[in-house]
Protein backbone atom coordinates (compact mmCIF):
# COMPACT_ATOMS: atom_id res chain seq x y z
CA UNK A 1 0.00 0.00 0.00
CA UNK A 2 1.71 3.38 -1.28
CA UNK A 3 -0.19 6.88 -1.07
CA UNK A 4 0.93 9.80 -2.33
CA UNK A 5 0.41 12.39 0.85
CA UNK A 6 -0.42 16.58 0.22
CA UNK A 7 1.39 19.06 2.74
CA UNK A 8 -2.20 20.71 2.64
CA UNK A 9 -3.77 18.59 5.44
CA UNK A 10 -2.65 16.26 8.23
CA UNK A 11 -2.02 13.04 7.18
CA UNK A 12 -4.10 11.09 9.61
CA UNK A 13 -7.10 12.71 7.56
CA UNK A 14 -5.33 11.54 4.04
CA UNK A 15 -5.23 8.00 6.32
CA UNK A 16 -9.13 7.89 7.05
CA UNK A 17 -9.88 8.99 3.99
CA UNK A 18 -7.87 6.20 2.35
CA UNK A 19 -9.47 3.56 4.13
CA UNK A 20 -12.90 4.95 3.65
CA UNK A 21 -12.87 4.62 -0.20
CA UNK A 22 -11.27 1.08 0.65
CA UNK A 23 -14.13 0.30 2.65
CA UNK A 24 -16.78 2.33 0.28
CA UNK A 25 -15.72 0.96 -2.95
CA UNK A 26 -15.34 -2.92 -1.22
CA UNK A 27 -11.88 -3.64 -1.58
CA UNK A 28 -12.31 -3.35 2.19
CA UNK A 29 -14.83 -5.67 3.21
CA UNK A 30 -17.31 -5.72 5.95
CA UNK A 31 -16.11 -7.58 8.71
CA UNK A 32 -12.22 -7.76 7.03
CA UNK A 33 -9.45 -7.50 9.27
CA UNK A 34 -7.23 -4.30 8.74
CA UNK A 35 -3.27 -3.93 9.53
CA UNK A 36 -2.55 -3.13 13.03
CA UNK A 37 -1.31 0.42 13.55
CA UNK A 38 2.41 -0.67 13.43
CA UNK A 39 1.61 -2.52 9.93
CA UNK A 40 0.07 0.30 8.58
CA UNK A 41 2.51 2.69 9.86
CA UNK A 42 5.38 0.87 7.96
CA UNK A 43 3.53 0.39 5.02
CA UNK A 44 2.51 3.57 4.83
CA UNK A 45 6.45 4.81 5.99
CA UNK A 46 4.54 7.32 8.60
CA UNK A 47 4.55 7.68 12.29
CA UNK A 48 2.92 4.80 14.09
CA UNK A 49 0.68 7.51 16.38
CA UNK A 50 -0.58 8.98 12.88
CA UNK A 51 -2.03 5.45 12.25
CA UNK A 52 -3.49 5.29 15.78
CA UNK A 53 -4.96 9.17 15.42
CA UNK A 54 -6.55 7.84 12.09
CA UNK A 55 -7.91 4.25 13.70
CA UNK A 56 -8.97 5.96 16.84
CA UNK A 57 -11.13 8.27 14.94
CA UNK A 58 -12.54 5.74 12.87
CA UNK A 59 -13.72 3.36 15.94
CA UNK A 60 -15.04 6.43 17.10
CA UNK A 61 -17.22 6.70 14.04
CA UNK A 62 -17.84 3.46 14.41
CA UNK A 63 -16.50 1.95 10.92
CA UNK A 64 -13.96 -0.34 12.41
CA UNK A 65 -13.91 -1.89 15.63
CA UNK A 66 -11.31 -3.67 17.84
CA UNK A 67 -11.99 -6.00 20.52
CA UNK A 68 -9.68 -7.23 23.45
CA UNK A 69 -6.43 -8.07 21.59
CA UNK A 70 -7.80 -9.23 18.34
CA UNK A 71 -7.04 -7.54 15.14
CA UNK A 72 -9.10 -4.36 14.16
CA UNK A 73 -11.92 -5.31 11.55
CA UNK A 74 -14.18 -3.31 9.40
CA UNK A 75 -17.66 -2.73 10.52
CA UNK A 76 -20.45 -5.08 9.34
CA UNK A 77 -23.18 -1.92 9.47
CA UNK A 78 -23.92 -2.23 5.92
CA UNK A 79 -25.80 1.48 7.37
CA UNK A 80 -22.45 2.69 8.25
CA UNK A 81 -20.93 1.47 5.01
CA UNK A 82 -23.43 3.35 3.27
CA UNK A 83 -22.72 6.41 5.28
CA UNK A 84 -19.07 6.62 3.78
CA UNK A 85 -19.83 6.10 0.50
CA UNK A 86 -22.52 9.12 0.75
CA UNK A 87 -19.78 11.36 2.31
CA UNK A 88 -16.99 10.24 0.04
CA UNK A 89 -19.48 11.36 -3.00
CA UNK A 90 -20.86 14.60 -1.60
CA UNK A 91 -17.50 15.77 -0.48
CA UNK A 92 -16.31 15.03 -4.15
CA UNK A 93 -19.20 16.73 -5.53
CA UNK A 94 -18.86 19.70 -3.16
CA UNK A 95 -15.11 20.13 -3.90
CA UNK A 96 -16.23 19.85 -7.89
CA UNK A 97 -19.10 22.63 -7.08
CA UNK A 98 -16.37 24.56 -5.33
CA UNK A 99 -14.00 24.64 -8.54
CA UNK A 100 -15.99 25.47 -10.81
CA UNK A 101 -17.91 28.37 -8.90
CA UNK A 102 -15.79 31.40 -10.45
CA UNK A 103 -16.91 29.93 -13.60
CA UNK A 104 -20.71 31.20 -13.29
CA UNK A 105 -22.12 28.09 -14.88
CA UNK A 106 -25.82 27.45 -14.32
CA UNK A 107 -27.35 24.12 -13.03
CA UNK A 108 -28.13 23.25 -16.12
CA UNK A 109 -25.06 23.42 -17.93
CA UNK A 110 -22.76 22.27 -15.32
CA UNK A 111 -25.41 19.13 -15.26
CA UNK A 112 -25.21 18.92 -19.05
CA UNK A 113 -21.52 19.19 -19.12
CA UNK A 114 -21.17 16.39 -16.37
CA UNK A 115 -23.69 13.97 -19.11
CA UNK A 116 -21.25 14.58 -22.26
CA UNK A 117 -18.11 13.96 -19.91
CA UNK A 118 -19.33 10.82 -18.53
CA UNK A 119 -20.06 9.92 -21.92
CA UNK A 120 -16.89 10.62 -23.08
CA UNK A 121 -15.44 9.02 -20.37
CA UNK A 122 -17.18 5.92 -20.68
CA UNK A 123 -16.71 6.09 -24.23
CA UNK A 124 -20.04 6.28 -25.34
CA UNK A 125 -21.88 8.67 -27.88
Amino acid sequence: MKLQFNKREPVYIQVKRHLKEQIATGKLKPGEEIPSRRELASQLEINPNTAQRAYKEMEEEGLIYTEKNLPSCVTSDSKKIEGIREDLINNAIEQFLHAIEPIHLSKEEIIERIKNQYDVTRGRD
